[in-house]
């Protein structure tokens, strides 16, 4: 008598961790009371099929449609498991998640998604809610622009102006980064357009005034500054270093070359060695501003932040010496010694066309002097033919090239200084806090680069219908909101409770952290399984028992181990 064993095994992994804690954040649920579908629509609900979507984005670290149905298919238990409805691999068709794509596209629907998500996220995980940080990314694609409005070639922030390009409009909670607002415009907007529409979805969803709205020196244009003061907000943004702004930084700056306006220091924390160091020095002054927004009068009081920042100075001093360096040597070469085969300048306009362009294209105007030598050579020429030899005149110009000095000198004095405006009090936000608050750009940074590359990997684009752009960068705007939000949370927790872990860096299991980035601790739960045997009338279940650190990990993010262990239970767990 024979018996048959049939076993199949599931890689778990990272899975129920995901779709939990987007349960927990209310993406299905909020998704599915606002998005209405089409009445013919089966199978899984819209915002289920955002989560079983999302789940494969975050946990394979890939977007494109083809591949989540022979994923689903591979994980098909799991899911079942863990969703509070029937679910299968055709819930996860290429059409089914086109469908999901335009219906994220939609606009009113989606800003109505964004705002109550943002409310539900706030108040469950209490954010704060204080400051928010607005900024612009493009993302090149390799389409052809031609009848898509979205698609245009523009000033390009992947440094590729060949490409037409799409805009990502973003703002964040900060310091944590979760995405507040997220707008898809074409490629050829100016940013300082967006700025204002952004932070007018930011307010639908905090349900607030007086938040400090941060950006860079694109948000420093009046009407959004005068918009942010009527409306009871604040700005934080430097001033771009053109024109009459340039001109009032060298006036803000006399004193200080004078020695007689004192500066104060600034110093932070030093992550490698734990101790302060001196990051700038700065001191501020005032101004009144009025302006008209919707026929009203608005005037508001605007303190001017001077700051020095001396790694800012060393880094401008570097590549000015750089940029002069590069700049003389291809001058120079404009104008060889002659030798066969050199070309050489016959006249004068052509050799300063190029020299301009030079200068221009390394930003020296002004800091190099020029002068043109004409020179002239007698030259023989041979008899040829029927051509009696003669002699002629032959004329070339010389460059020659002397850095000037005291421009150099002069500018040189003003690496490092930057000015800042704000209209918040100095009693919310002092000269020092408003520096630390800025230079923490870099995480907000972070989220592009998360959304653009590595994990969620919007490039390279694989979509051509312009209502799947759009509904595709939302989607990874939701992915994003799950990666900051675990890391803030898990955070939070470590330093609440004074603690670190450790096991998280392969090759090196002593080290500990108390700032874990979500991928790391995401990559800990790699290698669960969920194992069944099936017998002659009995099926057993295994699932792969946690290890102590990925139990702490779920404690840490405030979800039970059961996530895990009841998956060799009966299947949807979870409640709708």
């Amino acid at each position: 008598m024979t018996t048959e064993v049939n076993i199949q095994t599931e890689r778990v992994d990272d899975i129920p961790l995901v779709v939990h804690q987007l349960h927990v954040m209310g993406i299905p649920q909020i998704v599915d009371e606002i998005i209405v579908p089409h009445g013919n629509r089966q199978g899984l609900s819209v915002g289920w099929t955002v989560v079983g979507w999302l789940s494969y984005i975050v946990t394979e670290a890939d977007h494109r449609l083809s591949y989540v149905e022979s994923w689903a298919k591979t994980h098909e238990q799991t899911l079942q498991s863990l969703f509070p409805m029937p679910v299968s691999a055709q819930d996860f068709t290429d059409d089914r998640l086109g469908s999901v794509l335009t219906y994220l596209s939609q606009e009113t629907e989606w800003q109505a998604i964004e705002q109550e998500l943002g409310q539900h996220i706030v108040q469950v995980y209490e954010l704060p809610q204080e400051r928010v940080r607005v900024d612009s990314t493009s993302a090149a694609v390799y389409h052809d622009p031609e009848e898509q409005p979205l698609l245009a070639f523009g000033m390009s922030k992947d440094h590729r102006p060949d490409l037409a390009q799409f805009k990502i409009m973003l703002s964040a909670l900060d310091p944590l980064g979760m995405p507040l607002a997220t707008l898809v415009v074409p490629g050829n907007r100016a940013d300082d357009g967006l700025y204002v529409p952004a932070i007018r979805q930011s307010r639908e969803v905090l349900g607030r005034r007086g938040v400090l709205y941060i950006g860079d020196s694109k948000m420093e244009a009046f009407a959004t500054r005068a918009n942010l003061a009527q409306a009871g907000d604040y700005y934080l943004t430097p001033l771009s270093q053109k024109g009459s702004q340039t001109e009032l930084l060298q006036e803000l700056l006399q004193p200080v070359w004078n020695k007689t306006q004192t500066l104060q220091e600034i110093y932070a924390p030093d992550l490698d060695t734990e101790q302060e160091r001196l990051v700038a020095q700065g001191y501020e002054s005032q101004r009144t501003l009025t302006a008209e927004q919707n026929d009203t009068p608005v005037s508001w009081t605007e303190r001017l932040l001077v700051i020095y920042s001396p790694s800012l100075a060393k880094q401008a001093g570097r590549g000015l010496q750089e940029r002069l360096e590069r700049a003389q040597e291809k001058l120079s070469a404009l104008t060889p010694p002659p030798a066969r085969g050199r070309r050489q300048y016959r006249e004068l306009a052509p050799l300063q066309a190029a020299a301009d362009k030079i200068l221009k294209h390394y930003r020296v105007e002004g800091l190099l002097r020029l002068t043109c030598e004409r020179q002239e050579r007698q030259r023989q020429v041979r008899r040829h033919k029927d051509q009696p030899a003669r002699s002629e005149v032959q004329v070339r110009y010389q460059l020659h090239i002397q850095p000037d000095l005291d421009a150099i000198t002069a500018l040189e004095r003003t690496h490092g200084w930057r000015l800042y405006v704000t209209n918040c009090s100095a009693d919310q936000l002092s000269l020092a806090d408003a520096v630390l608050t800025y230079r923490q750009s870099p995480s907000f940074e972070r989220g592009f680069s998360r959304l653009k590359n590595r994990p969620l990997g919007l490039r390279p684009l694989y979509l051509h219908r312009e209502d799947h752009i759009v509904g595709l960068v939302r989607l990874l705007s939701l992915a994003l909101r799950l990666l900051t939000l675990v890391e803030f949370v898990v955070r939070r927790e470590l330093q609440a409770q004074d603690e670190k872990l450790a096991g998280l860096y392969q090759g090196n299991p002593n080290r500990q952290t108390n700032r874990p980035t979500t991928e790391r601790l995401l990559r800990v739960f790699d290698n669960i399984s969920l194992t069944f045997v099936n017998l002659p009338g009995q099926k057993i279940a295994h699932v792969t028992p946690l290890t102590p650190l990925q139990s702490r990990i779920l404690s840490l993010l405030g979800l039970p181990p059961s996530i895990y262990t009841e998956l060799a239970a009966s299947p949807n767990s979870i409640s709708p």
